[in-house]
């Protein structure tokens, strides 16, 4: 996990998985996105997350997923 986008702390939100320097959980983004809501009103909502980190944090997810799928 690159500490400079998440982190996972005990003691800030019950140790849920975080954007770093906020008390954001990263769940919050991909709810929002699941939902009928944009990234553009995730980070009206939370804008203590920057859109680059947002962005960076989705290119990661896309990466591991696609670097777990099992071959066709």
């Amino acid at each position: 996990m690159d500490t400079s986008l998440l982190i996972r702390d005990p003691d800030i939100m019950s140790g849920a998985l975080c954007f770093s320097g906020t008390r954001v959980p990263v769940k919050h983004l991909f709810d929002y996105l699941e939902g009928s809501s944009s990234i553009e009103d995730f980070l009206l909502d939370f804008p203590s997350v920057t859109c680059e980190r947002a962005v960076a944090v989705l290119e990661a997810a896309r990466e591991r997923l696609a670097a777990d799928a099992p071959a066709a």
